[in-house]
């Protein structure tokens, strides 16, 4: 198959070992991966928060991008279960909001094509075993979008047990936000650090090596919360699903010093 990769804005920045990783597993298992680079912002920041006309040249630039390749491609993957939602439900209010029906059908068009990861691979790519290799105990973190929005239920938990040598350890309240939530940590912090600080705790709880999720924003607020509160070295990092599931016995993952790593 070929696949259009959209890394997402916080990949790009913040967490690049991610797409890296993407584009790893998608060759690994034979598909060839293309990336158009006008590519930008889903515009989900601002639909999150209601800003729906402030979206509207997003979402145009968004459609944009992809809309041309449509006819070229097999299907567009975000590592991101936050940023798959936005396009495929987020975008359509966006149009609908902005009254303009053929910005809705473009959208519509996109929408059909685009996946989440593990969405992509179990429903698209019929594949579990990923041919993974991750010798260390692992606790997952449903991320909000892609259990409310998407639902993805248990996709991720399927690719994750078919890895080899992996320790996957139940998380306690697994199904609670992690408080970050976008502009929703920034506006409403107190509120936002209570609840990544019993995520956290939960995390810590489990004695798992790695905490787990499809999406980088997540992970950045679980992993910030357990490097400022765990002096211990060998305390939970975070990381995401698919550096998982792109490691192998010749190509072990490494955590790297990224946001996702122990770097402060």
């Amino acid at each position: 198959m070929r696949i259009s990769l959209m890394t997402t804005c916080l990949v790009d920045v913040m967490a690049p070992d991610v797409a890296r990783a993407t584009v790893t597993l998608l060759e690994r298992l034979g598909h060839q991966v293309v990336f158009d680079k006008r590519q930008t912002c889903c515009g989900q920041m601002h639909t999150n928060t209601g800003y729906y006309s402030e979206a509207a040249p997003v979402v145009r630039s968004f459609v944009d991008t992809f809309e041309p390749s449509l006819d070229s491609i097999d299907a567009i993957v975000m590592p991101s279960g936050s940023c798959a939602g936005c396009v495929r439900e987020q975008h359509q209010l966006v149009a609908q909001h902005e009254e303009d029906a053929v910005l809705e059908e473009r959208v519509a068009a996109v929408s059909a094509k685009t996946y989440e990861l593990s969405e992509l691979l179990v429903d698209v790519l019929k594949v579990t075993d990923v041919g993974a290799y991750f010798p260390h105990s692992v606790t997952y973190h449903p991320t909000c979008h892609s259990m409310r929005v998407l639902k993805v239920g248990a996709r991720p938990l399927k690719l994750l047990r078919a890895v080899e040598g992996i320790d996957i350890r139940n998380l306690p309240e697994s199904d609670s936000c992690c408080g970050f939530g976008g502009t929703f940590s920034v506006k409403n912090d107190a509120t936002s650090d209570a609840m990544v600080t019993d995520k956290a705790a939960n995390v810590v709880s489990t004695s798992a090596e790695f905490v787990v999720a499809g999406d980088a924003s997540c992970l950045m607020n679980i992993g910030g919360k357990l490097r400022r509160t765990n002096s211990n070295a060998t305390g939970p990092q975070a990381v995401h699903l698919v550096q998982i599931l792109a490691s192998t016995q010749e190509d072990p993952f490494i955590p790297s010093e990224t946001i996702l790593g122990r770097a402060s």
